[in-house]
């Protein structure tokens, strides 16, 4: 294939050649779809049918479902499909709008868990400026930044990659399109400015990280000053949760994209964009509900 413009479809990674195991496969992508499904449907509609949960925290939270559930939804599907169908190619133009809407949620979501980071800190560290500092308004708009930003950040990747000439095949070493596995199959220095995009998106993923880790200094500082043993465990069963998500989140990311090719393998890839990209969209779900009193007690009233 001389060029990208020759190139109709894109070849996903195998996950094996038996049919015994591609089938095992199927069924354990599809219920870690459907208890994604499941988990962050209840929360969104718990939340939005119990108005003692109409706060920032759990505004956020609904807000941090919906792109969970966008995220999840770009990748797995596909991966089914193409795992039930025994097939492995996506469309030129299927990789593109997958490649778009994963950053756009991916970048949403990073952004949004940030947010939630300084609204623990305020509620915890500043609570009698919290009516001040976090209401409806500005939470309407600190999401709406979240989202903005996802949308941004994915039209500046989709159009620079999408732009390169490719001529070294049409097989990715991924599941889904993944901005590195494409940028190996250019024939053009052209790539070195996507790459520019990347180390720059990185950089500012970086100096976010850094204040998301002195906001939790901050909390757990504050924390630790507060009398009552029970008070100490109500503010660390909301925040540990936002926090392992937040490592789990960030590891992953930062070494699926920065790291070096001599490290490189079609099991790492996958195992690390699992962990990125499947996991804390079906995971969310169950640590805040598993860890949240008030989230619980609203889902029994549901059911009730």
């Amino acid at each position: 294939m001389s060029n990208s413009s020759s190139i109709s479809q894109f070849l996903l990674l195998a996950f094996a050649d038996r049919r015994e195991l591609q089938l095992l496969h199927f069924w354990l992508f599809l219920g870690i779809y459907l208890a994604a499904l499941l988990g962050n449907g209840l929360i969104i509609t718990t939340i939005a049918w119990d108005h003692h949960l109409h706060t920032p925290m759990y505004f956020f939270l609904l807000n941090l479902s919906l792109l969970d559930l966008g995220c999840i939804s770009t990748t797995l599907p596909k991966t089914t499909a193409n795992l039930l169908w025994n097939t492995r190619a996506i469309s030129y133009s299927g990789c593109a709008v997958q490649l778009f809407l994963f950053i756009f949620f991916l970048g949403a979501e990073w952004s949004l868990l940030v947010v939630m980071s300084y609204d623990r800190y305020v509620a915890i560290c500043r609570p009698l400026h919290y009516g001040t500092l976090l209401g409806s308004r500005a939470c309407v708009h600190m999401a709406a930044v979240s989202w903005a930003t996802g949308f941004l950040t994915a039209l500046l990747h989709t159009a620079s990659t999408f732009s390169l000439p490719l001529c070294q095949g049409n097989a990715l070493g991924q599941f889904f399109c993944e901005i590195p596995h494409i940028l190996k199959l250019s024939c053009s220095h052209s790539y070195l400015r996507e790459i520019g995009l990347i180390v720059l998106n990185a950089c500012l993923f970086f100096l976010s990280f850094v204040f998301v880790v002195v906001s939790y200094v901050q909390i757990f500082r504050a924390v630790l000053r507060i009398p009552s043993q029970q008070g100490r465990h109500k503010a660390f069963s909301t925040c540990l949760p936002h926090l392992a998500v937040v490592s789990l989140f960030v590891t992953t990311i930062m070494f699926s994209y920065l790291k070096p090719p001599s490290i490189s393998s079609p099991s790492l890839d996958l195992v690390v964009a699992v962990l990125y990209s499947v996991m804390p969209p079906a995971l969310n779900p169950f640590i805040y509900s598993m860890r949240n009193k008030e989230l619980k007690d609203a889902l029994r009233k549901i059911f009730e």
